[in-house]
């Protein structure tokens, strides 16, 4: 704002200089302020391409790369990866949707949400994660104490809202939805269902993701059966959890979704579910971080690395108590 009040004021200068001199340095003068004026209307289109805004030059949604990075990079999570891919691309290419996009993404911790909420950050916001149109929550640092519950409803309310306000392409993500109070999450309904505009804004083009660990023991029975049955994990499909997944969540007093009129009112799009991971899924993601650092990929390190995990259940130690959660700190142990 300073530096177009600064040219505003260089031409009306020029303007007042070329009343008082002679007809061709007028003319001069003129085309001087002429030029200025140009430029000053063009200023904010350059500004654009160097300050992240709400534009197609910041925010441009990349079918392509997504499907790419869920192939190359998440792994084990077959079910995830086709659910996500087809929610987000039929969202972003959409161009009138009813309501905003909600996906929850249930398991247990190191089996990928969070990382898949950084691959669809990445593959919308040019700034990724660190884009001013990413907004994440989580519950035990923003939402910590159960007697401000009230407070921190219009804290949200109004937090969402001016975003939206600024840029209607925004993403939130909640992470540690199953820490959440109850009822806290109920406050942003209104944003989620099928209004057209709200108060003069419209939240149909936002994106909302919750995270939560509830859900995993149902998540892993299901895997448990398929490979005591003999049956190929890939075999697994949504349907096979997704119903029990949304009613235990809805019924769970440890959760944030506990009673919440956001499944009660089905405005959750897809409950994802991500599966336990298994040895051989622990050891891609060793060798994946090796990949990423520029290293040599070292099979006998991806192995020292997969054994240094606890696996459950007891007898037959089929899949990894903490997915690839410490993958990092392990690789950097051996190595």
């Amino acid at each position: 704002m300073r530096f177009k009040t600064l040219l505003l004021i260089l031409i009306w200068w020029f303007v007042v200089i070329a009343t008082a001199i002679e007809p061709i340095s007028t003319g001069i003068a003129v085309g001087m302020a002429a030029a200025l004026s140009g430029f000053l209307a063009c200023y904010q289109n350059v500004l654009y391409y160097f300050h992240e805004c709400c534009r197609q030059e910041w925010i441009s949604y990349n079918s392509s790369g997504l499907e790419i990075d869920l192939t190359r990079k998440l792994f084990g999570q077959h079910v995830a990866s086709r659910v996500i891919m087809k929610a987000v691309t039929g969202f972003m290419n959409n161009k009138n949707p009813k309501k905003p996009l909600v996906l929850s993404l249930h398991g247990w911790t190191g089996t990928g949400k969070n990382f898949v909420s950084q691959l669809i950050a990445e593959n919308i916001y040019r700034e990724g994660m660190a884009s001013n149109y990413v907004h994440q929550f989580v519950a035990t640092t923003h939402f910590p104490h159960l007697s401000q519950t009230e407070s921190y409803k219009t804290q949200l309310q109004q937090w969402i809202k001016g975003n939206v306000t600024n840029c209607p392409r925004s993403l939130f993500i909640f992470d540690e939805m199953d820490k959440m109070h109850a009822g806290l999450i109920d406050s942003i309904k209104p944003y989620l269902d099928y209004y057209e505009h709200l108060d003069g804004v419209s939240y149909r083009q936002a994106i909302f993701i919750f995270l939560s660990n509830a859900g995993g023991e149902d998540i892993t029975r299901v895997v448990l059966d398929f490979w005591r049955a003999g049956r190929d994990r890939e075999e697994i499909q949504l349907k096979d959890i997704e119903g029990t997944l949304s009613k235990q969540v809805f019924n769970n007093k440890q959760s944030g979704f506990w009673h919440t009129s956001l499944i009660d009112k089905n405005l959750v799009d897809f409950f994802v579910p991500f599966l336990p991971l298994e040895y051989r899924h622990v050891r891609m993601c060793a060798l994946a971080e090796m990949e990423a650092r520029n290293l040599p990929l070292d099979d006998e390190i991806a192995n020292q690395v997969a054994n240094d995990m606890t696996y459950f259940p007891k007898e037959e130690k089929v899949l990894s108590v903490k997915g690839c959660k410490t993958i990092v700190s392990r690789l950097e142990f051996h190595i």
